[in-house]
This record gives structure tokens, sequence and C-alpha cells, in this order.
């Protein structure tokens, strides 16, 4: 038991608000030492993870880019690129890229698109743009905060509803090899896969119908914080470019 002390290492850790790597880090080699491992045993052990964590370490690489790329203009960028497309609502626009999410995972494509790599610097400005042309005015910090949210969640409701149709993800291969193992079932990833694509398409009529009603809450929540405000708010789209201008 006394190999768990390295908890409290992490817990006394993060109370005291230390570095998460280096809290970690030292909870680690305090583990490995109370469990009478040499320095060569720790060494290996961090390597191991290190090399079994690759996808994390391709993660790690990859977020400092992004970041570089939002700092010179990435944003900016998207949000005048959907502004130039004048028909389209933050709601038709997030049901649209729902559909793209969905499809590309079907073929497994699951890393091209994600919070932090796509929703953040690129989807949710969109979103933003679309909805405030669309309302003519800036949106209030509540209304911006639920576009963001709808913008992750058609990320995440098409990576999730969409993935399982690709037969060699790692969910459907869990399931085939736990059924085939502990029921003595002969399960194939293909049969799998089959029926996964209704509920994929199920998934993408309820959710995207939710996204495409979004554009009329707006209008309501925009409605409500232009009369508490005493601002006039514009009637239609046409208006609100106008308005914009």
């Amino acid at each position: 038991m006394i190999v768990l002390l390295g908890v409290l290492v992490v817990i006394l850790g993060f109370v005291t608000r230390r570095n998460p790597v280096l809290v970690v880090g030292v909870a680690g080699i305090a583990t490995a030492l109370l469990a009478k491992m040499n320095p060569q045993e720790i060494l290996a052990a961090f390597g191991r993870a290190f090399a079994d964590s690759r996808s994390i370490t391709v993660f790690a690489v990859t977020l400092p880019v992004i970041g570089l790329l939002e700092r010179y203009g990435l944003r900016e960028q998207a949000r005048t690129l959907i502004g130039r497309l004048g028909k389209l609502s933050a709601g038709r626009f997030l049901a649209a890229y729902l559909l793209i999410r969905q499809v590309t995972a079907a073929f497994g494509l699951t890393s091209i698109g994600g919070p932090a790599q796509s929703v953040r610097p690129m989807v949710a400005p969109m979103a933003e743009a679309a909805a405030e042309r669309r309302a003519g005015a800036k949106l209030p910090e509540k209304v911006r905060e639920k576009v963001r949210s709808h913008a992750s969640g058609a990320d995440t409701v098409g990576l999730f509803f969409g993935e399982d149709c690709f037969i060699a993800i790692g969910s459907i291969l869990l399931i085939t090899g736990f059924v085939n193992s502990t029921y003595h079932q002969q399960l194939e990833p293909t049969q799998l896969a089959l029926w996964a694509v209704p509920v994929a398409v199920c998934a993408f009529l309820i959710h995207g119908s939710r996204l495409l009603l979004l554009d009329r809450q707006l209008d309501r929540e925009m409605s409500l914080a232009a009369a508490e405000h005493d601002l006039p708010l514009p009637a239609g789209p046409d208006q609100a470019e106008e308005a914009a201008k």
C-alpha cells in the first residue's frame, strides 16, 4: 500500500498549484522508488510510456503550430471568408460542418477535425461571423458562447456517430474482440459498421434539425438583448447587412 503514496504527491501538487508536468513526473519517480525500482528501470518505464503515447506527442507538436496560425490571423481570415457568403447562416454552416465531419469520420479521417485543430481557430469564428452578419450587430457574450458550444457540439456528434461506420476504428475492434472472446461468437467488424450507418443517419437528421433551428433561437436572443439595452434590431438579413455597414 505504501506505493500509493505517489497519489498523495499528485494531490498535494495540484492543491499547491504546481506545474502539472513537474507534479506528474515527481509522482511517477516517487512511486517507482517506493516500489524499489532502480534508476535504470525508472528511465525505461518513462521511455515506454513516451513511446506508447506517440499520438499525444504529435498533438503536443501540432498545438503550438495552431497557436501560431491564430496569432497571425487565422481566425480573422475565417471570419472574412464566411462574411462573403451572404446566405449562409450560423445554423446552416454548422449543419454543413456536421455532415462533413460525419462523412470524413466514416472513412477513418478522425484527426482532421477536433476542438483544438478546427473548432476553436476556424469553425467557431466562422459561425460567429455568420450570426453577426445575420443580426447586424455584435453578439452578446452569452449568445457568443452559445454559438461556440454548438460549434463544438457539431464536431463531437459528427465524430461520435461517424467513426463507428469505419471498420478499423478502435471502438469497433474493441467490441468485436470482447464479444468474440467472452461470448465465443463470430462477430465481424463489418456487421457492426453496417448497423452504425442508420444510427449515424438518424443522428445527422436529429442534430442537423437542431442546428437549423439555432438561427431562430439566436434571433430571439438578439431581440431580447436589444430590448434590454434599448437598441434597434434589424428586421432581416438584408437590413442587417446595411446596419453592419
